[in-house]
C-alpha cells in the first residue's frame, strides 16, 4: 500500500456479500493490546498485558496465546527482529492462566492437541558450523559465532521434551544465506505449523526456503524456494494439502520489489494460485506478513510492514480492507503501523461472548482521524 501522508485508517472497504464472516485478530508489532474486529472493523474486544502482546492466536479453549513483546536482555537476541519473552495464555477478560518464559523465543509457536507447545528459539551455532556458512555480509556488531534457530516442545510444565537444531540438519551447499544480509543469524525461522500427519512445517527467511522436518528423526523431508522465494513468511498448511506462502519479496532477483501470496502443490512443487496486485508496486511488505485460507475460499493477507488487511477472492478480487490505526515508534523505521499476522474466526469461536459494537466507540472517535501509538488511549 503506498504511503501517503494523510492515509486512512480502519476499514476502507467491505462487500459484504462476498467477504467471508467472522471477526479479524490483530495486534500491533511491540504494542500491548490484541484488538477484535467485527467485519465493519469496529473494535468488539481488546486483550492487554503489561509485556505487551506482539502475535496472538485464539485457543481452542477460547483463550488467547501471546507472545510478549523482546526481553529486556537475551545476550543480543532481544534485539533481533520477532524477539519475544514470554509465551502467555489469556483468559477473556485478560487474566494469565499459563506462561512459559524463554528470553530467546521469537516468532512463532504452535500449540498441540497433547497441550504441548512448539515454540521457535535461537541459540548459538558451534563455530566450526559458523565458519563453514555461506553468504551474507560481515557487519563489526555481528555476533561469533552466529545465531541458529531451535524448536522446542515445551510440556504444560514448562519442561523442554524434544529439541531440534537447524544446523544439526541444513545444508551448507543448500542453505546459502542472503548476500544482502549480515552474518548474525543463519536462517531467521519465522513460522512453525504441524501438518495433518505431524510433521512440522519451518519457513527460514534469510535463506528464502520453507522445509517440513520429521520430528522422530529431525531430517529435512522436504525443501522448497529457492529461486521462487524472496524471504518469506507464514508457510500455513491447506485443508487440500497444498501450503500458502507469504512472499515478501524484498530481496526478489531481477524484478522491483513487491509481494505476493503463493499456494504450493508439495508433491509437483508448482505454485498452483498466486496473488499480487494489479499495480504490482502498491502491495509491497519488506518485513513480517501473512495469509490464511478462509472457509469460503478467500484468503486473509497481512500486509504488515504497512499494518494494511484485505481479503481478497479465489479471483484476485479485494472484499475487505482495513488499514490499522496503532503504530510504535522503530529507531530504524519511525513511525510505522507494522502487524505480524492478523487471523479471521467465525462466530462460533465466540460462543456466549458479547461482541456486540459500541463498547469502545470513544476510542475509535479517538483514532478514526489518523491513527495513535498502541496503548494510548
Amino acid at each position: 500500500m503506498a504511503w501517503i501522508q494523510n492515509r486512512p485508517v480502519g476499514l476502507v472497504h467491505l462487500d459484504a456479500e462476498r467477504s467471508c464472516p467472522g471477526y479479524t485478530l490483530f495486534c500491533a508489532v511491540r504494542g500491548t493490546t490484541a484488538n477484535l474486529l467485527d467485519a465493519d472493523g469496529r473494535i468488539v474486544w481488546r486483550w492487554r498485558h503489561p509485556e505487551g502482546i506482539q502475535h496472538a492466536k485464539l485457543n481452542a479453549n477460547g483463550n488467547l496465546l501471546v507472545q510478549t513483546q523482546p526481553p529486556k536482555e537475551a545476550d543480543g537476541a532481544e534485539n533481533i527482529g520477532g524477539s519475544a519473552g514470554a509465551l502467555i495464555e489469556l483468559d477473556w477478560d485478560s487474566n494469565v492462566v499459563w506462561e512459559y518464559r524463554d528470553p530467546f523465543q521469537h516468532h512463532d509457536y504452535q500449540r498441540l492437541e497433547s497441550g504441548n507447545h512448539l515454540v521457535l528459539s535461537w541459540q548459538r551455532v558451534p563455530q566450526d558450523v559458523h565458519e563453514q556458512v555461506s553468504g551474507g555480509y560481515v557487519e563489526p556488531a555481528d555476533p561469533t559465532p552466529m545465531w541458529g534457530d531451535v524448536v522446542h516442545e515445551v510440556d504444560p510444565n514448562g519442561d523442554i521434551v524434544r529439541e531440534w537444531r537447524s544446523w544439526e540438519h541444513l545444508s551448507f551447499e543448500e542453505d546459502v544465506r542472503c548476500p544482502l544480509e549480515s552474518r548474525k543469524e543463519w536462517t531467521h525461522a519465522n513460522s512453525i505449523d504441524v501438518l495433518p500427519d505431524g510433521r512440522w512445517l519451518l519457513s527460514l527467511r534469510l535463506v528464502s526456503t520453507v522445509v517440513i522436518v520429521e520430528p522422530e528423526s529431525g531430517e529435512i523431508v522436504w525443501r522448497w524456494g529457492p529461486g521462487e522465494l524472496s524471504h518469506q513468511h507464514a508457510a500455513t498448511p491447506l485443508e487440500n494439502g497444498n501450503l500458502l506462502i507469504f512472499d515478501n519479496g524484498c530481496h526478489r532477483r531481477a524484478m522491483p520489489s513487491f509481494s505476493r501470496v503463493v499456494e504450493v502443490d508439495i508433491a509437483s512443487g508448482k505454485i498452483v494460485w498466486n496473488y499480487h496486485a494489479k499495480v504490482v508496486l502498491s502491495f509491497f511488505s519488506f518485513m513480517v506478513g501473512g495469509a490464511d485460507r478462509l472457509e469460503n475460499g478467500n484468503t486473509l493477507i497481512t500486509e504488515g510492514a504497512t499494518g494494511r488487511l484485505f481479503e481478497v477472492t479465489p479471483d484476485h478480487q479485494v472484499v475487505w480492507e482495513y488499514v490499522s490505526p496503532f503504530s510504535m515508534i522503530d529507531p530504524r523505521f519511525g513511525p510505522t503501523p507494522a502487524v505480524f499476522r492478523a487471523h479471521r474466526y467465525p462466530a462460533e469461536r465466540f460462543p456466549g461472548r458479547d461482541v456486540a459494537p459500541g463498547r469502545f466507540q470513544e476510542l475509535e472517535d479517538r483514532i478514526r482521524p489518523g491513527g495513535l501509538p498502541d496503548g494510548e488511549e
